[in-house]
């Protein structure tokens, strides 16, 4: 450790002690571990077909439901490992030709403690802190992917697909389906009616099997998680613990056809002469669209548009951008782009279809047959939107000229748990094209580890003014680059770790993706044991970590590295604690940099209806703009407050503060609030502002630069919304700006109307 700060040896020192501390209890901890073959499989179901309509209006009360099939939920995966559950819930699933229906009784001994809340669906950062309900469908029984419905005690849904080898939820998909929640003396119950033409399943029909996993969030002390099968700790894969059901013979999903006609009309009005010139009236747009969709099979799907809607009501969080390097990712929200959306998703993000800009018509085609997957879209933009990446930074811009772009995608499952895949995309212009293709896998090796890999190769050619504008950025000649990944990692009751190698060239693009970063070399380890509480103790989750990353361009200079340790406690209140430390190097502009940094996270639930969070750093941080090593305070913090079922307010406030031995450089402040009363499921209203203030001692910049600049977004809707796609929004937003000398005055405001209609046959 010589080549290491006073400091640094110190905090070493500490995380070594803590490691052995934590080895000596993880000792203790074995003789809870369940020995192998404890855990019983899970169960199967036999799913029967009822006799007359259901009606779902949350009571539960047809004959149907009493012979229907019974799902107990009698584990507790979460903090408890595969404990009893601490309440009861009773799960009943059965079928019609065209629906899948499932029913839920969840007991509760005092339901005045339930959490509940009014909201728009998918609103995941309120929905997860209430009591709900959770239904997961592996339809085609592969373990690879499902269908996830989830229903709050008041009946608000979320859904979202549930990708294995990703392990994560895309919230970004909508399906069109019923619910209703009731709460009662008892407890809460929730009825749920799934059209089987919003789900894809094996063409036939004969009897079939699913895979399903049903679960419960009840958020007290702690967010206890329930669910009706074990989960075991030491398996990594989810899907392939879930129970099975079986039947749904001579199931349909009837025409499978639906129109999605849209009206939008817009007027944006500016401030040309901005700030003394006055507010010019625009012009009235007015934008017809349509959206159709075509289940050619039950398991193949044909998505086309014409003119789409691709406006976005829900206005992104806003993000600090100064002094910053690299382009800010911000997650798609359209929904011709959302189906299959993760299906698309390789290891290095070829796919990001917030390149498109505005598009006149696009065609997708998905579908699946026995172990292969395949996928396809291309649409037709009026912009090029272009991001520049290097090494050093990336760089934005945007041709107005027409660009043809396409995605091809094809998987196939190999073995159990294990896929291999294909990736194409390009883009076609007037004197620009680029191209990227390669091949991607996921192996599971075991119940513990698993490698994803990904190669592509891109072939690119940019127009003149690209390269007049940005020089080395782009070339007008033909230039073409190779992309590489390789991730290992186990994951484990007590210990997980990984391996994570990336290798992109410095002339590879991926114009339909998100690639910010390229010429470089990177190798990034892991290690993490893990200690589980019981239930009562003081934590239920605490781990220690150690990450490395060494970073390198191509000609072997070393740019980025930092070691770090990282503890996570899990407690009470639903209590997350999270400090960590950082010792790092930095190669920017022809010096490297050495620094060392401390950060700290804490989130917490300490009473129903409020949630809190901060995270606070300090340490070295370069000054890219002026090329030097400063010093950086960061402190965000925020809450969401929910007054009654109706109103949910969110405010979230960033400080960042960089200084020179003393003197400061800028300070920065990001406020962002919201607000949204919902009337019921359906109807809310919603005002949002997000305000940003700038603050800079000129003395302290190498160029001239303007002392104070301030910015003002304001966003106001009513959205009235039956389903995804049959909707009726209006709002108004506006944009404000000023600086020193100037106040803050209104740059353009737009007014804007959408109706929506989903025409299901």
């Amino acid at each position: 450790m010589n080549g290491l700060p006073a400091l640094a040896k110190i905090n070493v020192v500490i995380f070594i002690f803590i490691f052995l501390f934590m080895s000596i209890l993880l000792s203790g901890q074995e003789a809870q571990t369940p020995k192998k073959g404890a855990f019983p499989a899970a169960s199967n179901y036999e799913v029967s077909k009822c006799l007359s309509k259901v009606k779902i209006n949350g009571k539960l009360d047809e004959e149907d439901w009493q012979r229907a099939v019974k799902i107990p939920l009698p584990y507790e995966w979460m903090p408890g490992d595969n404990i009893p559950a601490p309440v009861e819930t009773e799960c009943m699933i059965m079928y019609s030709h065209s629906k899948l229906y499932i029913g839920f009784r969840c007991f509760d001994p005092h339901p005045g403690k339930i959490r509940a809340h009014l909201m728009d669906r998918d609103a995941m950062s309120t929905f997860i802190k209430d009591d709900h309900v959770s239904v997961m469908i592996d339809t085609f029984n592969d373990e690879r992917r499902a269908f996830l419905f989830q229903v709050n005690p008041l009946g608000v849904q979320a859904d979202a697909v549930f990708s294995e080898l990703e392990g994560e939820e895309d919230f970004s998909w909508d399906g069109i389906w019923d619910s209703a929640g009731r709460i009662s003396d008892s407890g809460y119950t929730v009825e749920i009616a799934i059209p089987f033409n919003q789900l894809r399943f094996p063409r036939g029909k004969e009897k079939q099997t699913w895979g399903i996993s049903i679960a419960r969030s009840y958020p007290r002390n702690v967010r206890h998680q329930l669910i009706s099968h074990i989960r075991d700790r030491n398996i990594a894969c989810v899907l392939c613990q879930v129970n099975k059901i079986t039947g749904f013979e001579k199931i349909s999903p009837g025409r499978n056809l639906e129109f999605d006609p849209t009206f939008t009309l817009d007027r944006t009005d500016k401030r040309e002469d901005f700030p003394d010139g006055v507010m010019e009236t625009g012009k009235i747009k007015v934008e017809p669209g349509i959206t159709g969709r075509w289940g050619i099979t039950p398991n193949m799907m044909l998505n086309a548009t014409a003119n789409p809607d691709f406006s976005q009501v829900e206005a992104d969080v806003a993000q600090l951008e100064v002094n910053r390097r690299f382009a800010i990712y911000y997650p798609e929200k359209r929904p011709f782009f959302l189906e299959g959306a993760d299906f698309f998703r390789t290891p290095i993000e070829a796919v990001f279809t917030r390149t498109v800009f505005d598009p006149l018509w696009g065609l997708k085609l998905t579908g699946k047959q026995g172990r292969n997957a395949f996928g396809f879209f291309v649409i037709q933009d009026r912009y090029n939107n272009l991001l520049l990446p290097s090494n050093q930074q990336s760089i934005s811009t945007s041709l107005e000229k027409d660009v043809f772009g396409s995605v091809l995608r094809y998987r196939r499952d190999v073995g159990k748990g294990s896929t291999l895949g294909f990736l194409y995309t390009g883009r076609i212009g007037d004197d620009y094209y680029n191209h990227a293709a390669g091949l991607d896998g996921f192996i599971r090796f075991s119940k513990t580890k698993s490698i994803t890999f990904q190669y592509l190769r891109s072939q690119s050619r940019y127009p003149g003014e690209i390269s007049r504008d940005y020089g080395p950025q782009a070339d007008e000649e033909d230039f073409g680059g190779n992309a590489f990944s390789f991730n290992f990692k186990h994951a484990s009751r007590h210990f997980n770790y990984g391996v994570n190698y990336e290798d992109l060239s410095p002339d590879f693009r991926a114009d339909f993706g998100f690639t910010p970063r390229v010429d470089y070399r990177k190798v990034f380890v892991y290690v993490e044991p893990v200690l589980w509480g019981k239930r009562g103790e003081w934590f239920d989750r605490l781990s220690l970590a150690v990450r490395f990353e060494r970073i390198n361009d191509h000609d072997s200079t070393l740019t980025d590295q930092y070691l770090q340790f990282d503890l996570m406690y899990d407690g009470p209140l639903q209590s997350i604690v999270n400090p960590s430390f950082f010792i790092q190097k930095e190669f920017y502009n022809g010096v490297t940099y050495d620094k060392k940094a401390f950060a700290f996270y804490v989130e917490t639930v300490p009473v129903k209806g409020l949630y809190l969070y901060m995270l606070s750093g300090v340490g070295d941080y370069v000054d890219y703009m002026n090329s030097r090593l400063s010093w950086r305070f960061l402190l965000r913090s925020g809450m969401d407050l929910a007054f009654g079922q109706h109103l949910n307010i969110n405010l979230a406030h960033t400080l960042e503060r960089l200084s020179l031995e003393g003197d400061k450089i800028y300070t920065a402040n990001l406020l962002q609030t919201q607000w949204v009363y919902n009337f019921n499921v359906r109807t809310f209203i919603r005002a949002t502002i997000q305000y940003t203030d700038i603050n800079r001692n000129v003395d302290l910049y190498t160029f001239p630069i303007d002392p104070e600049s301030r910015t003002l977004f304001t966003q106001f809707l009513f959205s009235y919304k039956i389903n995804p796609q049959t909707v009726l929004f209006i709002g108004y937003s506006d944009n404000h700006m000023g600086w020193r000398g100037i106040d803050i005055t209104q740059k353009d405001r737009t007014f804007f109307l959408k109706i929506g209609y989903a025409l299901v046959l």
